[in-house]
């Protein structure tokens, strides 16, 4: 079974401030799982907005692999699991090509960071920050909680200019 747990924190112009800043940074980067229907590939898609003061909403879902899910597909290898980061359109930054993310064992656990500024055909921005925990092992209600990450990606960076 692989678990995909992704959080995503999206926010407006209107909280680039400090203050939001630190509401932001208090979101868990893992969460307790809900139960999950038996498939190949179950999703816990956690959704934080600034417009609900970062109240986080829960969506469960199931799919079969290969899968491709917000930016990532998820392939059998073997007996691995390949991560693979897709495009993600209309988003800064541009030089996310796509490429293996990761590739886990039996028993792995992973997680991934990136943000972005989209724009679209909008005017108005909007951001988003993702963090996506993987697990290629059975489930268990805290494992993300409990469990040692065995590979780590941080694909963040300064979305407003400047350094990170």
């Amino acid at each position: 079974m692989v678990i995909v747990q992704r959080i995503l924190i999206r926010w407006t112009n209107q909280a680039r401030g400090a203050a939001e800043a630190t509401h932001r940074r208090e979101i868990p980067s893992a969460f307790e799982l809900p139960p999950m229907p038996d498939a190949p590939l179950v999703v816990h898609d956690l959704l934080t907005e600034e417009r609900f003061e970062y109240a986080p909403t829960a969506v469960v879902g199931s799919h079969t692999l290969p899968a491709q899910l917000n930016g990532l597909r998820f392939k059998l290898f073997g007996a691995a699991v390949q991560v693979v980061r897709t495009l993600v359109h209309a988003a800064y930054p541009t030089n996310r090509f796509p490429g293996q993310v990761f590739l886990l064992q039996p028993g792995e656990h992973a997680r991934y960071q990136a943000n972005f500024r989209f724009s679209g055909y909008s005017t108005e921005w909007y951001y988003e920050q993702w963090t996506v925990n993987i697990a290629h092992k059975p489930w268990r209600r805290d494992v993300f909680l409990t469990e040692e990450i065995d590979h780590e990606k941080d694909e963040r960076v300064s979305l407003y200019g400047g350094h990170r």
